[in-house]
């Protein structure tokens, strides 16, 4: 830790605290998230509850090993680039306590309550608040400072998710209602017995898909934040890619190529700080700069040639070029290792197995006018399943929380029994407050500690 030297030891313990924060916000993000893929199998007693969430756990874990990381790193490039890539360990401090903070406390009220509110929704909040918060701090116009392209379209996942959820759901159940005549399929669960064989084995496979894609969504966007810490703590160590070597001495070539394009079409409110960035990365030797400063550099290149790759001023030539560019240089400096990935995982199924009770009597008993039935979770689940693993496939970060608790609902819909509108109300409240909740605490914050 020797370039920590000229630090205070005060950034040295922000620093590790934020790694602490980040654990527990993942371990927070269980009570909500990996929750609902338990909820129908254990609500319906095909397992039991410590069952059910080692399994839940171990298909999370899968998940997130063979998932990516493409959610993972498009959710945290809304930062900005000077934020999202500091050289050292000072300027990440702020940065990191105002979305760990943000998040987490929202995490909890809605838990605290039994409303399935999304951590998706949370974190993505909060990192648009810090976006805002330091282009206010450094009077940026907030038009091009902030990457609306990108939250545009996370944004738009986020809001047809649930509704495709909703319907698609919906749709299922009304099929299998007219298809499968097996009355158990349409009674909720008496007291303690298990559902019948073949169902059990419906639910249980159901539940292991949505674990699985949970994991290859919402696991990657745990991913992201756990190397936003440990970069901001160690970023020496951790700033680029170990199998990063063969590309490094090409770093000038794709500068120097990089270079007229972002002069033209780059835009945004960091064009200054990216052409700053190709000229230094044209002219320097990238085997001899420090590696957090050269992390810095290439990432204010591959923001400005991201801004090329949607410009519509640019030739489609040119926009094809600049995307080319930032594919090249992206794998210096986005990467996960192998632990990351395991802790990423154990966080979110440790946090499951505690606090999953709330969330399943929600999702069981509160959605409806009725009790939950293996049909109606059963349904819910294979569309939800399908829904965020096309997401991770993507590179979309899509809410877990509201494309089960849409399909739910669509599925009391499909059956004519009704929905809950008071629990209904309660989770579209939490819906519609989170982002402006978590937006404007996080600005608040991230511009404070930095003032």
């Amino acid at each position: 830790m020797l370039h920590f030297a000229p630090y205070s030891a005060f950034s040295i313990i922000a620093l590790v605290v934020c790694f602490a924060l980040v654990c527990v916000f993942e371990f927070v993000n269980g009570f909500h998230d990996t929750a609902n893929a338990v909820a129908t199998v254990i609500y319906t007693r095909s397992l039991k509850p410590r069952t059910a969430v080692i399994w839940s756990g171990c298909m999370n874990f899968v998940g997130v090993l063979l998932g990516g990381i493409s959610v993972a790193y498009g959710l945290v490039e809304l930062l900005p680039a000077d934020v999202l890539s500091p050289p050292n360990g000072d300027p990440a401090v702020p940065m990191l306590i105002s979305l760990f903070g943000t998040a987490l406390a929202w995490n909890l009220f809605t838990w605290w309550f039994g409303i399935p509110n999304s951590s998706s929704h949370c974190v993505i909040g909060a990192l648009i608040g810090i976006a805002i918060g330091d282009a206010l701090l450094h009077t940026r116009d907030l038009g091009n400072s902030v990457d609306w392209s990108q939250i545009w379209k996370i944004l738009r996942a986020l809001a047809i998710s649930p509704l495709l959820g909703l319907i698609g759901a919906g749709g299922l159940y009304f099929i299998i209602r007219h298809l499968v005549h097996d009355p158990e399929l349409y009674q909720p669960p008496q007291g303690d017995r298990p559902t019948r064989g073949w169902v059990r084995g419906l639910l249980i496979l159901t539940c292991t898909g949505v674990s699985f894609s949970h994991g290859s969504n919402d696991g990657q966007k745990s991913i992201g934040l756990i190397m936003l810490t440990i970069i901001g703590i160690l970023p020496a160590t951790f700033a680029l890619a170990p199998d990063s070597t063969p590309r490094i001495p090409h770093i000038a070539e794709y500068a120097t190529s990089a270079a007229p394009l972002i002069e033209q079409y780059d835009h945004d409110g960091l064009r200054d700080e990216a052409i700053a960035a190709v000229g230094r990365l044209s002219h320097t030797d990238a085997q001899n700069v420090v590696p957090s400063v050269l992390r810095a550099d290439m990432y204010e290149v591959v923001a400005g040639l991201k801004a090329v790759s949607v410009n519509p001023s640019a030739s489609t030539h040119e926009r094809a070029q600049a995307k080319v560019l930032g594919n090249q240089m992206r794998p210096v400096v986005e990467y996960a290792p192998w632990w990351v990935r395991l802790l990423s995982a154990l966080c979110l199924g440790i946090g499951t197995m505690i606090g999953y009770k709330r969330i399943v009597h929600t999702l069981g008993e509160k959605i409806g006018n009725t009790h939950l039935t293996p049909a109606q979770g059963a349904s819910a689940e294979l569309v939800g399943a399908g829904l965020i693993a096309t997401a991770g496939y993507t590179g979309l970060p899509v809410s877990t929380t509201h494309i089960i608790t849409a399909g739910i609902a669509g599925t009391m819909l499909g059956s004519g029994s009704g929905i809950n509108r008071g629990m209904l109300v309660k989770i579209a409240l939490a819906w519609i407050c989170t982002l402006p909740v978590t937006i404007t605490l996080a600005a608040g914050l991230f511009y404070l500690l930095n003032s």
